[in-house]
């Protein structure tokens, strides 16, 4: 029996555009940057509540963009390629290296449901116990509270930048009642904003958030409307296999043919790669002959 596939209209161009006085306006107080950080997260939140919108897709580039962020404070030189090449390369037993561990936390992570249990895949090097203390880190409004996450985090475990990244975006997201992890500060944060703290921190937060909601409500926008197009082609495949494979298309970045198990071979896989990016609906993301990565 074919899996079922998730069904988006190819005509969808109804992902209303982030207000330009959002993102645009620059803030010269703390209550300006609060007020346009909160209309960033009301905006974007419209958007995920789309049934269009394709999470799984957004939450894996969201995802990318948070494991980029983290290179930079990290002071690494790798990026988006690379990360991609670390992680969806790896052969059965092999070790992604640091870069690539710290894609793997942010990949595991969104899109996983804000809870302990939830995140524990994502942060092995931590406790259950530790992973919950730190969540609840914090009261107040959805940034005062994903603020103080990182403070703690970062006070108790001063190496642990990408666990209070996650968490704070799990913070995040549950004070806003979202049921999964969404990337947001994990990419709008600068490196020299977690060494603040107070209210340093917390308006560096509404910052990020004014920057990283606008990110988040364009890529939903043009994730959508790939989507879409390949939803249309979708049902003229006429390779055995190619719903699953269609499936892992609208919820990951990038993926190897190799990873195309619903497929009958390795060439079937490759060779419905290459039909999906001459109709247009897939993208070659290496620009290389060999060891290539697809993605919507």
């Amino acid at each position: 029996m074919k899996p079922a596939r998730t069904i988006l209209d190819p005509a969808i161009d109804s992902i209303p555009r982030m207000p330009a006085w959002v993102t645009l306006q620059s803030a010269q107080s703390t209550e300006d940057v609060a007020f346009l950080s909160g209309a960033g997260l009301s905006h974007l939140h419209s958007v995920l509540a789309s049934a269009a919108v394709p999470r799984g897709l957004l939450h894996a580039r969201l995802a990318l963009r948070a494991a980029e962020a983290g290179m930079a404070i990290f002071g690494r030189p790798e990026r988006a390629a690379d990360l991609r090449d670390a992680v969806h390369l790896l052969r059965s037993g092999d070790q992604p290296g640091p870069a690539g561990e710290v894609y793997q936390m942010w990949d595991k992570a969104a899109g996983q449901p804000v809870s302990v249990s939830g995140l524990g895949d994502a942060l092995p090097m931590h406790e259950p116990a530790q992973i919950g203390a730190w969540l609840d880190a914090g009261q107040g409004g959805p940034v005062v509270r994903a603020a103080s996450v990182i403070e703690t985090v970062l006070t108790q475990a001063p190496r642990a930048e990408t666990a209070a990244l996650i968490l704070a975006d799990a913070a995040l997201s549950q004070v806003l009642g979202w049921r999964d992890l969404v990337p947001l500060l994990g990419f709008g944060l600068k490196p020299g904003d977690l060494r603040k703290t107070g209210d340093d921190l917390r308006v560096a937060c509404h910052k990020a958030i004014v920057s990283s909601s606008g990110v988040a409500v364009k890529l939903a926008s043009d994730l959508t409307r790939r989507a879409g197009r390949l939803n249309a082609v979708a049902p003229k495949l006429r390779a055995k296999g190619s719903d699953a494979a269609v499936e892992m298309f609208l919820t990951r970045d990038a993926v190897a043919p190799a990873r195309l198990t619903s497929l009958r071979s390795d060439r079937a896989a490759r060779r419905l790669c290459d039909r999906l990016v001459e109709l247009g609906v897939v993208r070659e993301l290496t620009g290389r002959d060999t060891f290539r990565l697809y993605g919507v």
